[in-house]
């Protein structure tokens, strides 16, 4: 007679597998620690090995991204995180930026890393390049070497003196409000690898989500203040609803800000009027 198998709880499988993907304490030379899910990193190198990201890895990465951004203040820190986060995660990347383009305003662009300023001044100035280029088509860019690349030569100088190689632009496309791109820049020429691409290409993935989400928490707590600016103006001057909102509309056209930030300078000066706290 055969003895039959001893079963081995999930919980307990689940652990000792990611033992066998954690052990050891020293870190192989060349290779970024590995990024276990629902354990923070403890410093801000690259979390993936060049071997191609492992999927408890890349698990742990997109944990990353979701803890970093849905605990962001604003739709602007999470652009910052999100570029911050992706520049030290990938191996072989100087520079990650990210830009979002919403309706009729200007780009929002965030970056990090040790080389590319120039390269990113030198796109936005002449409104051309892989990032823009992924965002207008909404479509994966790459190229192996920017500063031979004869579809944007205003940015060859600005490449080879960033030192930026290779390139890939991931499209962003959030809750149909703003488009945009991730691009990861590499500090050499050459293909951009499949590990690469895949695990860039799922960071954009969930930065879609979360950021469509951060852009609806900002629009309710937007919609609350324009609210209660609506209400201060027909305490002031007794009008109706619909011309409260008409002044409050052209106020911010004639000082050429946004209805948002309008409303939260009158609803300050109300209560500093009252003597109240403004929240």
């Amino acid at each position: 007679m055969s003895v039959p198998q001893r079963r081995v709880p999930a919980a307990q499988r689940g652990i000792r597998s990611r033992r066998r993907v954690t052990s050891g304490d020293a870190t192989p030379p060349g290779q970024g620690r590995r990024l276990v899910a629902g354990v923070r990193p403890r410093r801000t190198t690259t979390l993936l090995s060049e071997e191609g990201p492992h999927p408890v890895e890349l698990a742990g990465l997109l944990h990353e991204v979701t803890v970093r951004l849905l605990t962001a203040e604003t739709l602007s820190q999470a652009l910052d995180r999100l570029a911050a986060l992706t520049v030290g995660a990938l191996p072989g990347a100087v520079r990650c930026s990210v830009a979002l383009i919403g309706e009729g305003g200007p780009a929002t662009v965030a970056a990090a890393g040790s080389a590319g300023e120039a390269s990113d001044r030198s796109q936005y100035a002449h409104g051309a390049g892989p990032g823009l280029e992924a965002a207008r088509t909404r479509t994966l860019i790459t190229t192996d070497d920017l500063g031979a690349d004869e579809r944007w030569p205003e940015l060859s100088e600005a490449a080879r003196e960033d030192g930026i190689g290779a390139v890939a632009a991931i499209p962003l496309d959030v809750q149909r409000t703003a488009v945009g791109a991730l691009s990861v820049s590499l500090g050499r020429a050459g293909e951009v690898g499949p590990d690469l691409l895949l695990t860039a290409m799922a960071v954009a993935g969930q930065a879609e989500v979360l950021l469509g989400e951060l852009q609806r928490r900002e629009a309710l707590a937007e919609g609350a203040v324009v609210d209660r600016a609506v209400g201060v103006i027909i305490a002031q001057r007794g009008c109706g609803v619909q011309e409260a909102y008409r002044i409050l509309q052209d106020s911010a056209q004639r000082l050429g800000l946004d209805r948002g930030t309008v409303a939260d300078r009158l609803v300050a000066a109300a209560a500093r009027h009252r003597g109240e706290p403004h929240s």
